[in-house]
Formats: C-alpha cells, structure tokens, sequence
C-alpha cells in the first residue's frame, strides 16, 4: 500500500517562496502519477500541478503557472512542488496524491483519479 506523507508547509510573507515535499512509501514513484491539490476553507479542493510517471509530462492551472513548479526524484522516492511569488489566495490545505496512469506520460488535475492521499501540509501566506 502506498503512503505519502507531505512536509514543508508553513507561514511565509507575501512574494515569498516554499517548497514541499511528498514522500512516498510503500512502493515506486516510478509506477505513480503524483499530483497536487490544494483546499482553502470554505471551497473545495483544486489541481495545482501534476507530473507523469515518467517525470516527462506536467500540468499547471492558470492560477499557479508561471510560479509553481513540480519535480521529482527517484532516489529519494520523493516529489517536490517549489512555490514563488506566493499571494494570499495561496493559503490552503496542500495534498500530494498518487495513482497508475494508463501510460507513463499521463497526469491530470482531476482529483477523482487519484487513489493514494497524503494527509496534507497547511501553507498560509499572510504579512
């Protein structure tokens, strides 16, 4: 069974950057897509980034693009999304997830697709 467990949220002042961490468990990030989402109170959750198991292909909304960036290392089992310029409409609950695409260049920012759910890295991004 697979298990992700997110780090490196926290308060960072606006314009500032964070970069978190999910890591897995349980099994390869060779065989998963990974993807973040994020969930703001009182909304539901959003896609931020995905990348496909190959590590080839990746997906970035409007609203984070050009200032989120997701990566991945093998070695370490791990996924990263970097995050710069950070506004107030960041602040949110963020989730890795994982789950087996039908080819290893696919992701997607749909949530219902993912299977495997870390337990989520709370980022507030407040003066």
């Amino acid at each position: 069974q697979l298990q992700l467990v997110e780090s490196g949220g926290g308060l960072v002042q606006p314009g500032g950057s964070l970069t978190l961490s999910c890591a897995a468990s349980g099994g390869t990030l060779d065989d998963f897509a990974i993807g973040w989402f994020r969930q703001a109170p009182g909304k539901g959750r959003e896609g931020v980034s995905c990348i496909s198991s190959s590590g080839s292909n990746t997906y970035y909304p409007d609203s984070v693009k050009g200032r989120f960036t997701i990566s991945k290392d093998n070695a370490k089992n791990t996924v990263y999304l970097q995050m710069n310029s950070l506004i107030p409409e960041d602040t949110a609950l963020y989730y890795c997830a994982a789950f087996v695409g039908p080819t290893y260049y696919y992701c997607t920012g749909s949530q219902k697709e993912y299977d495997y759910w870390g337990q989520g890295t709370q980022v507030t991004v407040s003066s």
